[in-house]
Parts: structure tokens; C-alpha cells; sequence
């Protein structure tokens, strides 16, 4: 079993008309023993940029320290928010820092930039950065990920479009994948509010 399958994950981004969603699985597993149900994977920088993490636990918690020291850091010099696309880019330079050895996680970075325009990307353990304009997916249920979202999304969505979309993708994905589930947490972001949903799948 690899590292980053130790505890299992399951993290999705899906990018909608101006506003994203950012969902993930709710299962802490240790191999194929399941320890907790709410596990919490995507924290929230500011209110317009979310940063989701599968992998080793344990340096997802400590690599989510470092980014909000240092996006504090940067608040109090500039005076001012992050935009997406330069946090993704203090991910990127702060995994690639550790790249003989690395924190076993694989990010997922979205938010809304200049006139409201959605982001999102997803990067290796290293830093090595993977844009899209549709979704990006992470974790130990990638594979069937891809395959559902590939099938559901569409350009455009509106909000609670979008919300359905990446909730029926990302329940269909854990239902094939045995280390992830246990339910799962939706944001969608949108210029003006953040919904927050908690969502209830098989418990085995």
C-alpha cells in the first residue's frame, strides 16, 4: 500500500459560472480500519479560496499550518487577500522546498480571482501544478472521480446545479473505492455567499 493510500481520501473541485464547489469524503481510516467519520479535508484560506488535502493525514495537517502562517504573513505586508492563482503558486513553491522529502499530500486549490472568475488546480507531492477549466480530483477514489465527473459536468452551472453535480459524482465515486466515503462536506462558493452542506452516504 502506498503512503498517500494510508488513510485514505477522496477530493473533488468543479468550477461552475462564476462560483466553484470543493467537496470531499469524511472517512480518517488507518489501511482498512476505519477511525473516524468527520474527518475535515478542505480548509478554508479566506472567503473566496478553499485548499482541499488528501494523503497522509498527518502532513496534510501540518502543510495546512505552514499555508496559513505564511498567508497570514502576507496579509499583514500587503494588506490584502491572496488571489488563487498566487496561493497556489506559495503551494507549489512550499512542496517543491521538501521535494527529497516530501509531505505526502496531493492539494486541491480553488477559488474565485479577478471579476469573479473561478480557479482551481491540483498538484503532486512536489508541487508540480495541474490547471483545469472543468474539475480536478485527488485521492485514493481519483480514478473513479474522473470517470463520474466526466459524465456529469457542464460548462456554466449555476450554483445549485453545480451542488448536485459534484455531490452525486463524488457519492458514486466512494461507493468504489473502499478506503474513502463515510459521507461527505460540499462547499460552493459564489461571489457573494459560502454554502457549506454536509452530506450522509454508506456507512460501510
Amino acid at each position: 500500500m502506498s503512503i498517500f493510500e494510508y488513510n485514505g481520501s477522496a477530493l473533488v473541485a468543479m468550477v461552475g459560472k462564476n462560483c466553484f464547489a470543493i467537496a470531499s469524503d469524511r472517512r480518517f481510516g488507518v489501511q482498512l480500519q476505519t477511525i473516524a467519520t468527520d474527518f475535515q479535508r478542505i480548509f478554508k484560506i479566506h472567503d473566496k479560496v478553499f485548499l482541499g488535502l488528501s494523503g497522509l493525514a498527518t502532513d496534510a495537517q501540518t502543510l495546512y499550518q505552514r499555508l496559513v502562517f505564511r498567508h497570514k504573513l502576507f496579509q499583514l505586508r500587503e494588506e490584502r487577500d491572496m488571489k488563487p492563482e498566487t496561493f497556489a503558486s506559495l503551494v507549489s513553491a512550499i512542496l517543491y522546498e521538501k521535494r527529497f522529502g516530501p509531505y505526502f499530500c496531493q492539494p486541491v486549490i480553488a477559488g474565485l480571482g479577478d471579476d469573479n472568475k473561478p480557479f482551481i488546480c491540483t498538484m503532486d507531492s512536489i508541487g508540480a501544478k495541474e490547471l483545469a477549466k472543468d474539475f480536478v480530483v485527488a485521492g485514493t477514489a481519483s480514478e473513479s472521480l474522473y470517470g463520474a465527473c466526466e459524465s456529469m459536468y457542464k460548462p456554466d452551472m449555476e450554483p445549485d446545479e453545480l451542488f448536485e453535480t459534484i455531490s452525486q459524482a463524488l457519492q458514486a465515486s466512494v461507493d468504489r473505492d473502499c478506503l474513502s466515503g463515510w459521507g461527505g462536506h460540499v462547499y460552493v462558493v459564489t461571489p457573494t455567499e459560502v454554502r457549506e452542506s454536509t452530506l450522509k452516504g454508506r456507512m460501510d
